[in-house]
């Protein structure tokens, strides 16, 4: 059996300033010091810079939330995966149910942006999961498949060791509800279970992580599930406190 390290990534979302950041980002890498999990930080754009300034040389990796699919070109007001590489990067999220349902990234477009991440050594944190009309219609499994598969098909079985995987029920981002430990685990087995068919060694260490209102109080039960890795944490990853209390329950 694959020992799978934890893993907690915060998505700051569009938060943040120069001024709160600071405390922000040295509180973190005060209170990640010593925990056995992974834990990393993805900040707007702007603000890279500051996070490798403070970040560097610490156990916090930082990373960017979406990324272009394209390398380089007439693409006004993206920003490549080369350019997150400038700013030392480790991670990148991509199809966030944000961006694919305000910004229009289809499974195809979250697929390109998978690769262009790796393609430039990129930890891309692909982002599947269900709205909820379609966990009430009982659709759950094949549309986190659906996105699933179309990454795959994109970069093969074998490059998703080289991605981390990120299960957010739509319906419980930001709302306050949060998935069952139950629920989320049963997702999670199948996500692995369909990563299995194909490649089962790949399967067994891939790291997917649970994102849907995760807080210091149900993180623990969360991350005891089998199947869940850790966490892509929103508004609690603002707070200090709270995002290192996530981090030390893995």
């Amino acid at each position: 059996m694959t020992t799978r390290q934890k893993f907690v990534a915060g998505n700051w979302k569009m938060h943040g300033s120069l001024a709160t950041n600071l405390g922000l980002l040295h509180a973190v890498r005060a209170g990640a010091q010593g925990l056995g999990a992974q834990v990393a930080v993805c900040v707007p754009y702007p603000y890279l810079v500051q996070a490798q300034s403070v970040l560097g040389g610490s156990n916090v990796a930082w990373g960017a939330q979406d990324v272009s699919e394209h390398a380089q070109g007439a693409y006004t007001g993206e920003v490549s995966a080369p350019m997150l590489n400038d700013f030392g990067c480790r991670y990148v999220i991509v199809g966030h149910s944000e961006r694919r349902s305000y910004y229009g990234d289809t499974d195809d477009v979250v697929a390109a942006k998978t690769s262009a991440a790796l393609g430039a050594s990129l930890t891309p944190i692909v982002c599947v999961g269900e709205t909820l009309a379609e966990r009430e219609a009982n659709i759950t499994s094949q549309v986190v498949l659906r996105q699933l598969d179309a990454v795959v098909a994109r970069i093969g079985v074998a490059a998703l060791a080289k991605t981390v995987i990120a299960y957010e029920p739509v319906w419980a981002i930001g709302t306050g509800k949060t998935a069952t430990s139950a629920q989320a685990q049963e997702v999670h087995a199948l996500i692995r279970a369909r990563v299995a068919q194909a490649d089962a060694k790949v399967a067994a260490g891939l790291q997917i992580l649970y994102g849907g209102s995760v807080k210091p109080g149900n993180a623990k039960e969360l991350f005891a599930m089998p199947d869940i890795d850790g966490g892509l944490i929103g508004g609690a990853a603002l707070v200090a406190a709270d995002f290192i209390a996530i981090c030390a329950a893995g």
